[in-house]
C-alpha cells in the first residue's frame, strides 16, 4: 500500500532516533524531518545525571500508565549561558561500563568507539553518540518534550512544549517515529507485605534507575533483586563498601561476569516482606530463608513500556506495559503504519539493530517497499504471542535471535530497487555471532584484569580466539 509521507517527526534523540533520521535522509525523498529530544543533549539513555530524585517512585510500581516525566533543573555546563537546563533521570550510573564489546556496539559507519577499552565507559559512549549526531544536529529540537500525538485526517498532530520557554507548539506530520526508549517507568513488583514495610521503613527500598554510586551503601546490609548485567554490576559495586554478603535475589541462575565468591549470597525470589511487628527490617525468600536488619533493598527489575503521548491511540499500544501492542515486526503500528517504533526489543546488540529497523522504515515510507496486508501483520503478532507469550518475552531477542532478526531486516530492505546513496547496515557475521555467545565470559575476563582492563582493546588479548566450530549451524 503506497504512503504519501513527506513530513516525519522523530520522538527521541538517542541512538535509535539519530539512526532513523540518517536513513530517512538517505532516501532523498522527505521534505521535513524533525527530531524532538527532551534532554538538553543527544545520547538518549546514555545521558547521565548525578542527581536522580527517587521521591516519585511508587512502591510497588505496577502501573505503566504514568504521566510524562517532569524534569529536574540543573546548572548548565555551557559557558555561554547561566540558564539551568532540564534533566531527566536515566538508568545511567557513575561507574557504568558497557556490557557489549565496542566493535559489536558501534554504529556500522563509525569505528571511533574502537579507540576505547573493549567495554567502553558510559562517558566515552555518550561522547561517541554525540559526535554521531553532529551531521543531523540541524534537525534536532533539544529540551523539547512531545506532549501529545493525535490522529488528524490522514496524518498526526504533534503537540510539543519547549521546556525552557514553556512555549507550546503544534505541527502536522504525515508520519511519526517513536524512538524514545523504554526506561522511564520502573517496574517494582507487588510482593506481599511490601506496602506496610515501606511505610514503616521509608527510603530503604529503591530501584536501579536511581542508583548512581555505591557510597551511600557503606557498611549496610544490602539485598539486590535481579541478576541482569546491570543488577550484577550494581551488586558488585555496592559490595566494595557494604557489609558482606550482598544478598542477590534472582529468579534463575545466569552467567556471572564478576568474581563474586567472596561477597555475594545467591537467594531465590523474595516471597514476603515480613511485618515489622514480627522481625526488624526482615525479608523471607521463596526457599524459606530469612534475612533481618536489612538496610537497603535495590530492585533491578526492569521497566514498563510507557508512552503517555500516545494515549489517544485506538487500539492502544500500551495495556500491561510488558510489551508494545499491535506492532508488526516490533516496528509498525498495524492499524496505522505511519507510526513506527524503533528500539523496542531488548536483550540484543542495539545500535545495529536500530539501523536495520530504520532502513526498513525509510524504504516503506518512501514507497520503495511494501508492507503485507493488515491481516498478515496481525497474524505475525498472533504467532509471536503463541510462541513467546503476550508478556515481557514478546520483545526478548536473546539467544542470537537479535542477529537473525537484524539480518532479516537487511534482507527486507535490500528488496527495494537499489539506487545511488543507499544506506544499508551490514549483516552480522558468524564471527560476530560467536562473540555474542561468549560475551559473559569475555566480560568476566575483562573485569578480572582490574585497572589493567582499560588497556584491553581486542578479545584476543583476553585469550579468546574464533575457530568457527558449530557456529554456522547455530546462526
Amino acid at each position: 500500500m503506497p504512503y504519501n509521507i513527506r513530513n516525519v517527526a522523530i520522538i527521541g534523540g538517542g541512538p535509535a532516533g539519530i539512526a532513523t533520521a540518517k536513513h530517512l535522509l538517505a532516501e532523498r525523498y522527505f521534505d521535513r524531518i524533525d527530531i524532538f529530544e527532551q534532554q538538553a543533549s543527544t545520547g538518549g539513555v546514555w545521558n547521565y545525571s548525578a542527581y536522580a530524585p527517587s521521591e516519585d517512585l511508587r512502591i510497588p510500581q505496577t502501573n505503566p500508565h504514568q504521566p510524562l516525566e517532569e524534569p529536574t533543573w540543573q546548572p548548565s555546563t555551557d559557558a555561554d549561558t547561566t540558564r539551568s537546563k532540564p534533566a531527566f533521570a536515566t538508568p545511567m550510573y557513575d561507574r557504568l561500563e558497557s556490557n557489549i564489546p565496542h566493535f559489536l556496539m558501534k554504529h556500522p559507519d563509525d569505528d571511533s568507539l574502537e579507540e576505547q577499552p573493549l567495554f567502553a565507559g558510559r562517558g566515552s559512549v555518550l561522547e561517541y553518540l554525540n559526535r554521531y549526531a553532529d551531521d543531523v544536529r540541524y534537525l534536532i529540537h533539544l529540551q523539547t518534550q512531545v506532549y501529545d500525538v493525535r490522529r488528524m485526517n490522514d496524518g498526526w498532530l504533534v503537540e510539543t512544549i519547549d521546556l525552557v520557554s514553556s512555549t507550546v507548539s503544534e505541527r502536522f506530520y504525515d508520519a511519526v517515529v517513536v524512538a524514545s526508549g523504554h526506561f522511564a517507568v520502573p517496574a517494582l513488583p507487588d510482593i506481599p507485605g511490601i506496602r506496610a514495610w515501606n511505610m514503616e521503613h521509608p527510603g530503604i527500598i529503591t530501584h536501579s534507575k536511581y542508583y548512581r554510586k555505591p557510597d551511600s551503601f557503606k557498611d549496610k546490609k544490602v539485598v539486590v533483586v535481579g541478576n541482569s548485567f546491570s543488577g550484577l554490576d550494581i551488586a558488585n559495586q555496592i559490595s566494595t563498601v557494604s557489609k558482606h554478603p550482598v544478598w542477590n535475589s534472582e529468579r534463575s541462575k545466569k552467567p556471572d561476569f564478576q568474581s563474586s565468591e567472596n561477597w555475594k549470597k545467591e537467594v531465590p525470589e523474595i516471597a514476603e516482606f515480613i511485618s515489622p511487628s514480627e522481625a526488624p527490617r526482615a525479608l523471607r525468600f521463596a526457599d524459606g530463608q530469612v534475612v533481618s536488619e536489612v538496610d537497603a533493598v535495590v530492585f533491578c527489575t526492569g521497566y514498563y513500556y510507557s508512552f503517555p503521548f500516545l494515549s489517544s491511540l485506538q487500539p492502544p499500544v500500551v495495556v500491561s506495559g510488558e510489551r508494545v501492542e499491535n506492532l508488526y515486526q516490533h516496528i509498525f503500528y498495524i492499524d496505522h503504519p505511519s507510526i513506527a517504533f524503533v528500539g523496542m526489543p531488548f536483550k540484543l546488540i542495539p545500535f545495529r539493530t536500530w539501523e536495520g529497523q530504520a532502513a526498513v522504515i525509510a524504504r516503506v515510507w518512501s514507497g520503495r517497499l511494501d508492507l503485507p496486508p493488515k491481516q498478515e501483520m496481525k497474524r505475525w503478532e498472533s504467532d509471536r504471542i503463541a510462541d513467546r507469550g503476550a508478556g515481557r518475552k514478546f520483545h526478548d531477542l536473546s539467544k542470537l535471535e537479535d542477529f537473525r532478526y537484524h539480518n532479516d531486516l537487511v534482507d527486507w530492505a535490500l528488496q527495494a530497487v537499489p539506487r545511488e546513496g543507499d544506506r544499508i547496515p551490514p549483516k552480522w557475521s558468524v564471527r560476530d555471532a560467536w562473540i555474542r555467545t561468549e560475551i559473559p565470559a569475555i566480560k568476566k575476563a575483562f573485569a578480572d584484569k582490574g585497572d589493567a582492563r582499560h588497556l584491553v582493546r581486542r578479545v584476543e588479548e583476553l585469550g579468546f580466539e574464533f575457530h568457527g566450530e558449530g557456529m554456522t549451524k547455530a546462526f
